[in-house]
């Protein structure tokens, strides 16, 4: 099954929790990518949430394969910053390989963040956020999306 933005914002928790566990984490992405936040799954105010948060806070991300790092596309103007380091390690959620993005030691602002992300479909990855060990909401990352 094509996994697109509007499908993943149609699911509930719980199947996105199985799709994340059913997949490899795939190639460490490079380029850009358009982000989209999954709060509040499943529900009708999920597209709503996700609209205001690309429109005022956060767009996507910008990976660079090679050094193995990432930053933020964030306010309303689409600005590169918090930096992350990305690596594969084992997820929180279920003990298999992801690909980490880790701003422990590279954002003052996101030091506490830790998003895991698995490739779900050619250019598509589907995310968990942490805050320290807390898992707070979903992300989507489309790497076909006109940026």
């Amino acid at each position: 099954m094509a996994h697109d933005i509007d499908t993943l914002m149609d699911m509930e928790q719980d199947a996105l929790d199985e799709l994340f566990s059913s997949v490899v984490p795939g190639p460490i992405p490079d380029g850009e990518a358009e982000g989209t936040a999954i709060i509040a799954p499943g529900t009708r105010f999920t597209p709503l949430i996700s609209r205001f948060i690309n429109g005022f806070a956060w767009q996507g991300k910008v990976f660079d394969s090679e050094k193995q790092v990432l930053k933020n596309r964030i306010l309303p103007f689409g600005l590169n910053a918090i930096l992350a380091k990305v690596y594969v390690e084992k997820s929180w959620m279920d003990g298999k390989d992801c690909i980490v993005l880790d701003y422990s030691d590279t954002s003052i602002v996101a030091q506490w963040i830790r998003d895991e992300i698995r490739q779900i479909g050619p250019g598509m990855y589907l995310g968990k956020v942490y805050w320290d060990d807390t898992r707070l909401i979903d992300f989507a990352l489309d790497f076909n999306a006109e940026t």
